[in-house]
């Protein structure tokens, strides 16, 4: 049996072997950035209002030389990259310092320091209790890419415990007076966030009991995350690429997820980015392995111990 040799072309090899690894990690970090909130190539592009070429020469690590002069006058200067551009940890000498203190820690250890930080502050304490504890909140919110079952699984919890049941988007609507589309098309992401911070505060402040199913891209305001983590019981549905994408199409979406020729890669990269915070959820209930009777009778067990009222509020598990 002959082995097959692969040639790999000299020239494209010596370009790779002569990316600096700056510009390298710089571009990971922008891909990271735009799968997180969930934005095509050319949809960036457009926002950034630069060609689709220099931003995919920029995701690619190469043709950044300016980026690469101000790292040498950062070297040359002896502080972080981060100063020169006015990174707020890098404002003052007390948040140099902490930055100091804080790079040696692993993911555990930053967050028990972002634990002991909210209660040294008097802040509400995200995700501070262990899954099976109480916690006061009867405000349930569902998080998760489009597809994930939010909707569907959201309405029938809210049915089940006789609680009102939001759709943040439809919400957004009402208070823009527009679309999501149009709001994102006419006034921009941020715009759009804000609506979306808007609304998770009318909901925390007016609604004691609640099921709410929340946009995807909300995990990209992380202060918006972090406000529905301290003031709600959260649950992350999961599932697999193929089943959001068989869901969303399922639903006529046409939009640029949907519609691109890229659509499942896109997907994935937009779980990958999004996954860390969604884990950051008091549960994750799975909605890719069983029917969706089973699936909601595994989510009613999982919230039987933090859904009460006075004594308790019993579901029905059948």
């Amino acid at each position: 049996m002959s082995s097959t040799i692969l040639h790999i072309n000299p020239e494209i090899e010596a370009a790779e072997e002569a990316k600096n690894p700056l510009l390298v990690t710089l571009g990971e970090r922008v891909r990271t950035q735009r799968s997180r909130r969930g934005m095509t190539r050319k949809a960036l592009a457009a926002a950034a209002d630069v060609s689709e070429r220099h931003l995919a020469n920029l995701e690619y690590g190469v043709g950044n030389a300016s980026v690469l002069v101000l790292a040498q006058v950062a070297d040359a200067l002896e502080c972080p990259l981060a100063q020169l551009l006015g990174d707020m940890t890098t404002a003052n000498p007390e948040w140099l310092m902490l930055r100091e203190l804080l790079a040696p820690c692993d993911e555990v250890q930053l967050k028990n320091l972002r634990l002991n930080i909210a209660t040294f502050l008097g802040v509400p304490r995200a995700d501070s209790m262990p899954a099976t504890a109480l916690k006061a909140s009867q405000r349930i919110a569902l998080v998760g890419l489009r597809g994930a079952g939010k909707s569907t699984l959201g309405q029938m919890l809210a049915k089940e415990l006789g609680y009102p049941f939001f759709e943040m988007s439809a919400e957004i609507e009402k208070l823009a007076g527009s679309s999501v589309a149009e709001i994102q098309a006419l006034f921009g992401i941020n715009a759009y966030r804000r609506y979306e911070r808007r609304v998770l505060e009318q909901l925390i402040a007016e609604q004691s009991q609640a099921v709410i199913a929340t946009p995807g891209g909300l995990v990209s305001d992380v202060a918006s995350f972090n406000l529905l983590l301290s003031n709600c019981t959260s649950v992350w549905l999961q599932a697999e690429p193929q089943d959001h994408m068989q869901r969303v199409r399922a639903q006529g979406d046409t939009r640029p997820m949907a519609a691109s020729r890229e659509a499942m890669e896109d997907l994935k990269g937009i779980l990958a980015g999004r996954a860390p915070f969604y884990s950051k959820a008091d549960f994750t209930l799975h909605t890719s392995h069983q029917a969706l009777p089973e699936t909601f009778e595994l989510l009613k067990n999982m919230l039987q111990p933090v859904i009460f009222k006075n004594d308790m509020k019993i579901l029905h598990v059948s």
